[in-house]
């Protein structure tokens, strides 16, 4: 028990140290790049196939970065991409986050054997609020382990529930944990992306490390807003919206 605290430790303290050097170099993403960051997503229970069918061929047509769905849509998403450069991605432990480790991993692995190629998941939000950081890191290490070399894995950390201290350990805890990106919300909570939260996350992770913006991003104007904050992948069921130069009424 003690050695995984110290190796826990040491690993927070390793990102700690990623980070101090990191700061300030990161460049945002150019506007005119915004589709290639987009995740088009639909995450709505109510989802049909052919609504998900119809959210593939509009990420193809506007070469959005990936397609975002449940775990019971990924079979489908995978095929409607296959041959493209449009990756198919899925929520894990969504929307709460309160499923048990196991499960998350399970979820993940299956996902990947299906064709996903990027996993978004939801951390213990709990757990993290409690206090209890070595669970929160040995799940989501436990999870990029699962997938490692077949899919990246972007940690939600549902920013609107945590205090900023909350949201610096929480992104921590993802880079010591090896994550490829944090993630702002799930959509489904009682907020979304804000470009303080943005900046916050960049400035802990660094520049080397994904930040993706989810919940709230309706316009060209929102996306461009958490662009310049830091944000490098936005998560959205507006992307035909921002790309037209329109306001979606949708949350996530």
């Amino acid at each position: 028990m003690q050695e995984t605290i110290s190796q826990a430790r040491a690993a927070v303290e390793a990102a700690i140290g990623q980070v101090e050097t990191g700061i300030g170099a990161y460049t945002p993403i150019p506007k005119e790049q915004v589709a290639s960051i987009i995740d088009h997503t639909i995450l709505k229970p109510e989802a049909t196939p052919e609504q998900v069918e119809k959210i593939c061929a509009e990420a193809k047509e506007y070469k959005f970065a990936a397609v975002c769905v449940n775990s019971g849509h990924i079979e489908r998403v995978a095929k409607s991409l296959a041959g493209t450069d449009v990756k198919p991605c899925v929520v894990v432990g969504f929307p709460l986050g309160a499923n048990t480790l196991e499960s998350k991993v399970f979820e993940a692995q299956d996902a990947v054997a299906k064709g996903a190629l990027e996993v978004d998941m939801v951390i213990a939000i709990g757990l993290l609020k409690g206090g209890d950081l070595k669970a929160v890191y040995e799940e989501i290490k436990a999870v990029v382990e699962a997938v490692k070399g077949k899919a990246l894995t972007k940690v939600i950390i549902e920013t609107s529930l945590l205090t900023d201290l909350e949201k610096a350990i929480a992104c921590l805890l993802s880079v010591a944990a090896g994550a490829d990106f944090v993630k702002t919300s799930t959509g489904f909570s009682s907020g979304g992306a804000t470009s303080p939260d943005i900046a916050l996350m960049r400035a802990v992770v660094g520049p080397h490390v994904g930040v993706k913006a989810s919940g709230g991003v309706r316009s060209a104007e929102d996306a461009y807003a958490v662009m310049a904050a830091g944000a490098n992948r936005i998560g959205c069921s507006a992307g035909v919206a921002i790309m037209q130069g329109q306001q979606s009424e949708s949350n996530y």
